[in-house]
């Protein structure tokens, strides 16, 4: 988005979101991640001697998720595809060649020749 003085301005909408949010909202999945191991391994106590399929399924599951919590956990930042690049390239000049080259053929033709 240019602006009047030819400088280009950057909107705020498409920066990410602070550190401090990013790691409050990993630690929040984590947090509820391992509250429901934790309550699938009491499930599976519990429904042992009662359902023993149901207490395998729990079982396994609250052996899994602390695995899947971690990698959910230190994920990266989300990237950013709007950003604006960092890199602005130089406008582009033309070679000093193709500057003489195109004034040659405007110019006149000499007095002598037609």
């Amino acid at each position: 988005m240019p602006k009047r003085g030819g400088t280009e301005v950057f909107r705020i909408t498409g920066a990410r979101q602070g550190l401090a949010d990013d790691v409050r909202g990993r630690q929040r999945r984590y947090v509820i991640s391992m509250t429901v191991r934790t309550l699938s391994v009491i499930a599976a106590a519990v429904l042992w001697d009662v359902q023993r399929h149901v207490a395998v399924v729990a079982l396994a599951l609250g052996v899994l998720l602390p695995y899947v919590a971690v990698v959910i956990a230190n994920a990266g930042r989300e990237s950013a595809p709007s950003l604006p690049s960092t890199f602005v390239p130089p406008p582009v000049r033309p070679a000093l060649g193709a500057a003489e080259a195109s004034e040659d053929r405007d110019a006149e033709p000499p007095h002598g020749r037609n």
